[in-house]
């Protein structure tokens, strides 16, 4: 419901006013914390059970758990979601649930129904920009109960990059259909994954509550005090199989996938679906 004579969800007022980036500082602060398991595993279990989190899937007992975050980073017990066995397959690098998908057209991106945002606000690189328009992108949300561990949705190396320092409104439904440009405004880490097929991209965007992005080849961190634009290229390039962890969520956010004109096909993926990390989101053309 919104206000009256201001037109948007109460809560997004609540969020316009908050200082959200100390705040999500401090969220990462409270979620490092070493708790006594006398007060970690049944707030643990009040978070998983208000989720709805499926605790048999986790590779620890909740007693285990030493932090909140080690808890909400946790790893799944081997074999608990299926890699697609095509070699051609292109995962989803998550679990979570479908936002948009489709065409870049133009280069604009469909944020939620009638909102879109910008290709190059996103990239910030105008080679890139042009390199990915006309391709397509898969936009993936994680709720507060999905696995926040992020994996490759290809098998290539990761030979470059880039941090963009940012705001961090909410990812949630509230901020999709109510900040415009939401996934360019906010900081994000894009990694470039160079595979026999060329180019694609996993862009992972910071949130409300997100204390960290962390990727698995470089120390680069997300939500840093001071942290400015950062585009580097490795001097080792980082090779990576599809469905091998690349990074993790420290709390949850959003990844929107990127693939440049002619080098895959789409999957048939309707919007608010429950998609799980390993299932086919699309599939490399033959030759590209």
């Amino acid at each position: 419901m919104a206000l009256p004579g201001f037109g948007r969800p109460p809560a997004y007022y609540f969020i316009w006013i908050l200082p959200r980036n100390a705040f999500n500082r401090i969220c990462g602060i409270v979620a490092d914390a070493r708790l006594p398991r006398i007060l970690l595993t049944p707030l643990i279990r009040l978070f998983s059970w208000k989720f709805g989190v499926d605790l048999k899937e986790a590779a620890q007992q909740v007693s285990e758990y030493s932090s909140f975050n080690e808890f909400f980073t946790r790893k799944l017990l081997p074999d608990s979601r299926t890699i697609d066995p095509d070699p051609e397959a292109v995962l989803s690098p998550v679990d979570g649930i479908l936002g948009e998908s489709g065409k870049i057209n133009k280069g604009r991106l469909i944020q939620a129904k009638g909102l879109d945002y910008r290709l190059a606000d996103l990239l910030k690189d105008p080679e890139r920009t042009r390199h990915y328009d006309g391709g397509f992108f898969i936009t993936i949300y994680l709720a507060p109960h999905n696995y926040h561990r992020i994996h490759s949705m290809v098998s290539g190396e990761v030979r470059e990059f880039l941090y963009i320092p940012g705001d961090l409104w909410t990812v949630s439904p509230l901020g999709v259909h109510h900040v415009p440009g939401l996934f360019a405004r906010n900081e994000r880490l894009t990694t470039y994954i160079q595979t026999e097929n060329g180019e694609c991209a996993l862009v992972k965007v910071g949130a409300t509550v997100v204390g960290r992005i962390r990727v698995g080849y470089h120390d680069q961190t997300s939500n840093r005090p001071g942290a400015t634009f950062q585009q580097t290229i490795l001097e080792t390039p980082f090779q990576i199989e599809r469905g091998e962890e690349v990074g993790l969520f420290e709390l949850g956010s959003t990844v929107i996938c990127l693939f440049p004109p002619g080098q895959i096909e789409l999957m048939e993926l309707k919007t608010d679906q429950k998609i799980l990390f390993g299932q086919a989101v699309g599939r490399f053309c033959k030759k590209f």
